[in-house]
């Protein structure tokens, strides 16, 4: 597919994030203004609210858009969906009246916020590099995957009150740890905080009981860039035998576009090859993953950033739909606004791999970063996640994923 061109100027740039083709969601303010509904198009974030209450746009049961969350919508279905982007792309493409210019927002004057409500929220461990990596270093390369991983998607219902837009700070957490020298557990800010670089999906119409892999594809609204942050520390004392906790509930950080499932249409890949048959209800009826390139940057306070990493949603070895498919698979219901992080997407090379726990080899290999070296995350440390899929003469983006990592408190338990 190329790219559809619009009078909005910056919207036409081969390299920028946001053309006519992407229209992502999110939610912005203004300086003194309550936060609305947008699309990002360009250097611009186009007002959906004002467009809907000025009858510019009209939608099936609206208004949809007069809240400032994107669950409405989400809930609607993939027919309002699509008539939204159809309505959309008739009002910017390049040869079409300008009604919309009044509603066109610059995006450097606007604050983002949280694009949709988060219902709940899952983790799975999706990729196959990241598994394999982790489980050398703590059980061997003879026994990296645990026996059920080739079978079934893993994943454990994390916090969605601790999802979090980007550019939220993230405070380093305290929590439980011991060490192989400590001869009891201590309580003490995580040593070895991390980040995990992972895509998202956005549940958008609901369910009851099971639904097929094709059904759960279909009842995606879109995808955001997931940075899921992890102490390490926490994670290696508390984890046996049901898994994180504490060690994930700190943050959850998204990009504050989500970039609907029809964008990313023409970005479908197919899936890795099996080392054994997925059982039937897991298997996909066509192309599954998207051609994603992602990469991960650090910056240290006043410092340059060094990109520490980059790999691609591709290597992912379940997809969103599998991940969804199997959480229905029990009879769970699930709801508008629920959040699926992919679990961490790593390369098959050192410097494609999602998490500074593989980077740095668990600590023992430690990473060059300009002016200087990291193994885990240090205060101040700002850490970035971008994506980019590239089309036929543009790209397609999510804007930027940041967090920056803030000292722990002197003491969580002072009250003031």
């Amino acid at each position: 597919m190329a790219l559809i061109r619009s009078w909005v100027e910056s919207a036409n740039a081969p390299e920028g994030p946001f053309p006519l083709n992407n229209l992502p969601c999110g939610v912005f303010s203004r300086p003194d203004e309550e936060p609305r509904c947008g699309m990002a198009i360009g250097d611009f974030v186009l007002d959906l609210a004002g467009l809907e209450a000025e009858g510019l746009i009209a939608l099936s049961g609206g208004p949809l858009l007069d809240v400032p969350f994107w669950n409405e919508v989400m809930a609607a279905g993939p027919q309002v969906w699509a008539d939204l982007r159809a309505q959309v792309t008739r009002l910017l493409a390049e040869g079409g009246g300008r009604m919309a210019a009044p509603y066109l927002v610059p995006r450097a004057e606007v604050e983002l916020h949280l694009p949709f409500l988060v219902s709940e929220y899952t983790d799975f461990y999706a990729g196959r590099h990241h598994a394999t990596n982790v489980g050398t270093m703590f059980r061997g390369a003879d026994n990296a995957l645990p026996p059920n991983w080739l079978h079934i998607p893993i994943g454990y219902n994390g916090r969605a009150s601790s999802v979090v837009v980007s550019g939220t700070e993230v405070r380093r957490p305290w929590g439980q740890l011991k060490g192989p020298e400590d001869a009891a557990p201590r309580f003490a800010p995580s040593a070895r905080f991390d980040i995990e670089l992972e895509l998202g999906a956005v549940v958008g119409t609901p369910s009851q009981g099971p639904v097929t892999v094709a059904e759960a594809d279909a009842m995606i609204f879109g995808y955001v860039l997931l940075n899921d942050w992890s102490a390490r520390d926490i994670q290696a004392w508390e984890y046996q035998p049901l898994g994180p906790f504490q060690a994930k509930a700190t943050a959850t950080t998204i990009s504050p576009w989500v970039v609907m499932s029809a964008a990313l249409e023409p970005f479908r890949v197919a899936g890795p090859p099996r080392d054994v048959p997925l059982l039937p209800y897991l298997q996909e009826p066509g192309p599954m993953l998207y051609d994603i390139a992602l990469e991960v940057a650090l910056r240290p306070e006043g410092g340059a950033e060094t990109v520490i990493s980059r790999t691609n949603a591709a290597e992912l070895y379940y997809s969103a739909a599998q991940q969804l498919a199997h959480h229905s698979s029990c009879g769970c219901p699930m709801t508008t606004g629920d959040l699926l992080g992919s679990g961490t997407i790593s390369g098959p090379t050192k410097d494609s791999r999602g998490s500074l726990l593989e980077l740095s080899w668990g600590g023992k290999e430690p990473f060059a970063i300009a002016g200087g070296s990291r193994s885990f995350i240090e205060d101040n440390d700002t850490l970035t996640l971008r994506g980019m899929a590239r089309g036929d003469g543009y790209s397609l983006g999510f804007g930027d994923c940041t967090g920056k990592v803030i000292p722990a408190l002197a003491d969580p338990y002072k009250r003031t």
